[in-house]
């Protein structure tokens, strides 16, 4: 089988990296025409505003200019894949999978109109139903659009009136050559938390929690939406042991993870918080680390509640509290979870795993053709 992916999706996210690399171990040659638009920010909401977005614009057509020819001169393929995010690219990736006469799959994963009009709260009715026009039309032409779990997909197909058959769970995984088994760190445990500081990810409940007695240092890194708010709280009520980096590259995530004792995933209420798996936690899977998270319906497809990770209700800080002190007063404890962790990432989200549900989705879609 020979696969291209193709389009601006961004090459700084895991996502591309881990089913590519798992395709390619699994024997399918993927080819990458690819050209960086979005790469270009940390923050990629703050390229949301009027002139950024308009330099944007300009940069996409000028990237398609090339791309289309890239992908139309291309030896054959079985398949095109518009990488994640996918809906920038599902338009001009569909024109050219309908020239080779081969299946258009769209990694799609969220839903824009979800994201930023309703978790993010960033854009108006308006320019949600635009965003929400762009989802609706990314699921119509695409022959096969991923997500990252039953509950998302489950979402994608009522929310916008398509076939559920035609979207398929690939879960998120992580790159184990970022983030390695590691052995339990010495010393007193700490606890990580990281990630993008979007409402999704619960940090208020994560810095109430770190207030509690009992509960183990906590360390957060990333910087964001709520980045201002986190800077105020902190100057207000900095809770003792706390640290906070705002940005640590994602080459020495890897190293972070391994240096702490529990990791957290995300605690935010939101309906889109209840559907996902972020990285973040297959990536503490991978490194064998004890997990704390939001006991969600997309959270259960993967964990289980204290035997491969302790889930507390969303929002919910003294159950967070509680758990953080319970695994920093149990080290067997935490290896114990942290082994299962490993055990389902090696099953789900390593990446030949992750890639083998995109090829039990698109096998059939080939053979078709």
């Amino acid at each position: 089988m020979r696969v291209m992916w193709l389009g601006t999706y961004d090459r700084d996210y895991p996502r591309p990296r881990v089913l590519i690399a798992g395709l390619r171990a699994q024997g399918v040659e993927v080819v990458e025409h690819h050209r960086p638009v979005w790469e270009r920010r940390r923050d990629k909401t703050a390229g949301l505003r009027p002139l950024p977005l308009a330099g944007s614009a300009v940069r996409f057509a000028g990237a398609w200019a090339g791309l289309a020819v890239a992908g139309l001169r291309e030896r054959p393929v079985d398949a095109v894949v518009a990488g994640y995010l996918a809906q920038p690219d599902v338009l001009p990736a569909w024109c050219v999978a309908r020239a080779r006469r081969v299946p258009l799959v769209a990694d799609m994963m969220i839903s824009l109109a979800d994201t930023l009009g309703g978790d993010r709260g960033m854009a108006g009715r308006p320019a949600a139903a635009a965003l929400a026009g762009i989802d609706r039309a990314t699921l119509r032409l695409a022959d096969l659009v991923l997500a990252d779990t039953a509950a998302g997909a489950d979402w994608l197909a009522r929310r916008f009136g398509v076939d559920r058959a035609r979207i398929a769970v690939v879960p998120v995984g992580a790159e184990p050559g970022r983030f390695p088994l590691s052995p339990p760190p010495g010393g007193p445990p700490t606890v990580l938390f990281y990630g993008k500081l979007a409402p999704l990810h619960g940090v208020d409940t994560v810095l109430r929690a770190a207030r509690a007695p009992g509960v183990p240092p906590v360390r957060l890194i990333g910087d964001g939406q709520l980045g201002p708010w986190l800077e105020g709280e902190l100057a207000r009520d900095r809770p003792a042991g706390l640290t906070w980096e705002r940005w640590v590259p994602y080459e020495a995530l890897g190293a972070e993870v391994a240096a702490a004792a529990i990791c957290l995933g995300v605690f935010g209420t939101s309906d889109k918080a209840a559907r996902v798996v972020p990285n973040k936690v297959w990536q503490a899977m991978a490194a064998g680390r004890a997990i704390v998270t939001a006991d969600t319906p997309g959270v259960r497809e993967v964990l289980e509640d204290g035997v491969s990770a302790l889930l507390v209700p969303a929002g919910d800080a003294p159950a967070l509290a509680a758990a953080l002190a319970r695994l920093g007063a149990d080290p067997a404890l935490r290896e114990r979870l942290g082994a299962a962790a490993h055990a389902v990432y090696l099953r789900r989200g390593a990446p030949p795993a992750a890639a083998s549900a995109l090829l039990q989705a698109l096998t059939p879609l080939i053979s078709t053709r």
